[in-house]
């Protein structure tokens, strides 16, 4: 397979791609999504957390980039930051949540590389979330934990979001 185009940063960030793409080293790199496995759960994560955005002082940005280091711009399905966070256009500070929801044809590999990345750079909640399954996971330094009790939690603030109100 022929090596991708390097292209500098300043480029990736200028450039408006449809649907909008990753910068990983200097590569260019499409996301998994547009099906509805993917869409369903995504939209209704979106609207549990807005709907309770006020009361938990949380603002939820979906397809938001996020610079994890340098040189690699993610774009976790769902970001969550907290009130106080910079007001930034791309977001260089650790958000306090990022969600991924799996698709068809994630690889666990290139999945766990994007997961490192959120931890790497801060991210305390880190989600994970396969819809063909209907099973939750948060992404720790020490691995994959599902929620087996069927909630997705976090901490300061409280946040518990039940699968079944994903996948019902």
């Amino acid at each position: 397979m022929p090596a991708a185009t390097q292209i500098p940063v300043s480029e990736y960030l200028s450039t408006t791609y449809r649907p909008d793409r990753e910068y990983v080293d200097g590569a260019i790199v499409e996301r998994n999504l547009g099906e509805k496995d993917h869409s369903r759960p995504q939209g209704k994560i979106i609207a549990f957390l807005i709907t309770r955005g006020s009361e938990w002082g949380i603002t939820v940005l979906p397809g938001q980039r996020v610079q994890v280091t340098p040189s690699r711009f993610r774009i976790p399905d769902v970001c969550v930051l907290v009130a106080d966070a910079p007001d930034e256009q791309v977001i260089t500070h650790a958000p306090f949540l990022c969600v991924e929801i799996l698709s068809k044809d994630d690889t666990v590999s290139s999945m766990m590389e994007r997961l490192d990345d959120f931890l790497e750079m801060g991210v305390p909640n880190v989600w994970l979330i396969d819809p063909r399954k209907r099973r939750g996971y948060r992404y720790t330094s020490e691995g994959i934990l599902e929620a087996k009790d069927g909630v997705l939690r976090t901490t300061r603030p409280s946040i518990a979001v039940p699968l079944s109100a994903l996948f019902d």
